[in-house]
């Protein structure tokens, strides 16, 4: 394969490559804005038509992603989507950046890789390369994707390349964006990660080639363990400090004034994002088929998701104190997406507190500057647009439940209007007055 690998090394080098992006979500469409905007041609494949309708017009649909870029992409002519699977056949390289959720067991759901691989196998040319972004199981790579991709009739490593790369995304941090965060690179053989490694420099300022596609499949995973255990050790202390009486966000910052041995991670209503909740849980099944328990990722588990139970608890503890049942009241959830400053909802707690409290008796609603209204998930479909924040509309309500932190929202005039704030995050410590109608949960 000596010739097609030059071919595809020859277009990489004098950026002649086209660049496949099978889905066009927040890890796709900011890869493929990476590659445009370095001045890589980038062909963005997704099934929603009314997407690739948008993105085609220079209509970005990603906060993340401004309409600038979108339309800067476009004019360039460096950018475009299809819905035309069929177009595989044309571009050098296609990167894999769909969903890997959990099924109803907890085990995981590896339905929109397969059905890329089979999709990209019907149309799969000698010479490509194949790399996955999502985040999956050490194993993916060679055991689920090289057999599908190779009922082409073509070869992995002999008539195409294949290659895992972890995507690294962490929506709203102003301190990285794609092109900065290292890029772990691990390929199915030494050619595969090379030509993986070269393709990606276009885009992305540093590599970090691995040896294998299990090891980069096994580093994302411990990225994801690392945080979801953590997480679940200050959830946990957060409740027993409350029982003593002390402030657990008060005990983090003392702790991390420690200059060395200490990294400050912080407590919450529950965890939010398509990669902690879930990932965590596609090792713990990959080890059972060694005969391995994965004791702290479940039990972390466990302690992250019983956090909004513990929030709705702490809800009903409050409005009884001021002679008030759950059931009937009016609560005002603030924020729907996982975390300050975004409109990705994936997996976020605030739509389990909302059905929780719904399921109690309570009259929900709910306010996010992100996110005007919700839109039908997989698990969830609420049905509901986001109210107006006034005086006298947030005075109407018996509780603000505090859920996402946005730095939109101004804390002293919601604690100065609200009658009863439960504040999740710490959002209102920085709020002098009014201290009596605050309770952390």
């Amino acid at each position: 394969m000596s010739k097609k690998n030059a071919t595809l090394e020859q277009k990489i080098e004098d950026k002649s490559v086209i660049v496949g992006v099978l889905g066009l979500g927040y890890v796709g469409l900011p890869l493929a804005r990476e590659f445009a905007l370095a001045g890589v041609r980038v062909v963005g494949f997704d099934i929603d038509s009314a997407k690739v309708k948008k993105l085609n017009s220079g209509k970005s649909i990603l906060k993340t992603v401004p309409h600038e870029q979108m339309q800067q992409m476009v004019k360039s002519k460096k950018f475009r989507a299809t819905d035309d699977m069929s177009e595989i056949r044309k571009v050098d390289a296609v990167l894999i950046c769909v969903p890997t959720p959990l099924t109803a067991n907890r085990e995981p759901d590896m339905q929109y890789v397969e059905n890329s691989c089979r999709t990209i196998a019907k149309y799969l040319q000698k010479g490509q390369l194949i790399s996955l972004e999502s985040t999956t199981y050490p194993g993916t790579t060679r055991e689920l994707m090289q057999p599908i991709l190779e009922q082409s009739g073509l070869k992995a490593t002999k008539d195409f390349y294949l290659a895992y790369s972890p995507e690294r995304e962490d929506p709203g941090n102003p301190n990285f964006t794609t092109r900065t965060i290292p890029k772990v690179v691990g390929g199915l053989c030494p050619t595969c990660t090379k030509l993986a490694v070269k393709l990606y420099s276009l885009a992305i300022e540093k590599m970090v080639p691995v040896s294998s596609v299990e090891a980069a499949e096994a580093a994302k995973i411990l990225e994801n363990i690392y945080r979801c255990i953590n997480i679940a050790m200050v959830n946990e202390l957060k409740q027993v400090f409350d029982r003593m009486g002390i402030d657990i966000w008060e005990v983090i910052r003392a702790a991390s004034t420690k200059p060395f041995g200490f990294h400050p991670f912080y407590p919450g209503p529950g965890l939010g994002g398509h990669c902690i909740p879930i990932d965590p849980f596609y090792l713990t099944w990959k080890a059972r088929q060694y005969g391995m328990p994965t004791r702290f990722i479940e039990l972390a588990g466990e302690i992250n998701t019983d956090m909004p139970h513990y929030v709705i608890h702490k809800v009903m503890e409050a409005l009884n104190d001021r002679k008030k049942s759950l059931k009937g009241s009016k609560v005002l959830v603030l924020g729907l997406a996982y975390k300050p400053d975004i409109d990705d909802v994936r997996e976020s707690p605030s739509l389990e507190l909302i059905e929780l409290l719904k399921a109690r008796g309570a009259k929900v609603d709910y306010n996010d500057p992100y996110l005007p209204q919700t839109h039908k998930m997989r698990e969830y479909n609420l049905k509901m647009k986001s109210v107006p924040l006034t005086a006298a509309k947030v005075k109407s309500y018996d509780c603000v439940l505090i859920a996402t932190n946005h730095s939109d929202y101004d804390y002293k005039w919601i604690v100065q209007n609200a009658q009863l704030v439960v504040d999740t995050r710490n959002a209102t410590t920085a709020v002098k007055s009014g201290r009596k109608k605050i309770v952390k949960a």
